[in-house]
């Protein structure tokens, strides 16, 4: 069976971002505002070298909260697979939830098992890719991320401080902490080569 490590993406792969006009800060709302966090591609570089598949498991609500397009959705994307590209590397799949139970477009407005901190999509991914769970895991900068994680065996780590971690109320205790997604990899690696917590 194979082994991933699975990502959420604004806020671990790339930075977040405010849009004055909406009030909020979310994710990219357009291509120009998708911006790599440094050493992210060093990152998913040593992930592929430890024998992880990298899969991308996202909550992208926007197109249901109207906040973009499909069309511009698919441009983010382009830009993060560009931009990986030009760091020399890439991702193994993604999986994205387009749905909100608060959706203002109808097609999107439903209460499913992929958004997390429901597992849906990872498990999609662990049935498409033949992916042994209780040897990966799920990377996130949010409570949903490390939940989704949890409930289904992954391994966990919330990208943050332990400050934020208290902020955010976590209802489960993530099993590591990190800064970055590249010292989320240095994690990894020293849990791989030792078992080091």
């Amino acid at each position: 069976m194979s082994k991933a490590v699975f990502l959420d993406r604004d806020g671990v792969i790339n930075e977040l971002y405010y849009d004055d006009n909406q009030g909020v800060i979310d994710s990219p709302f357009h291509p120009d505002q998708f911006v790599l966090f440094p050493k992210v591609a060093e990152a998913i570089n040593e992930f592929h070298k430890l024998g992880y598949l990298v899969i991308v498991i996202s909550n992208q609500p926007g197109i249901a909260k109207k906040h973009f397009t499909e069309q511009t959705f698919e441009a983010i994307k382009k830009k993060m697979h560009d931009e990986l590209k030009k760091h020399g590397t890439y991702m193994d799949a993604e999986y994205y939830c387009f749905h909100h139970p608060d959706a203002k477009l109808d097609k999107y407005k439903k209460i499913c098992d992929c958004r997390k901190p429901k597992p849906g999509m990872i498990l999609q991914a662990a049935k498409d890719h033949n992916i042994d769970l209780s040897a990966s895991w799920m990377i996130g900068d949010s409570n949903v991320d490390i939940q989704a994680g949890k409930s289904i065996g992954c391994k966990t780590i919330f990208i943050g401080t332990k400050k934020t971690y208290i902020w955010e109320k976590m209802v489960v205790e993530p099993d590591f902490i990190a800064p970055s997604l590249y010292e989320a990899s240095v994690v990894i690696k020293d849990y791989n080569f030792g078992g080091k917590k």
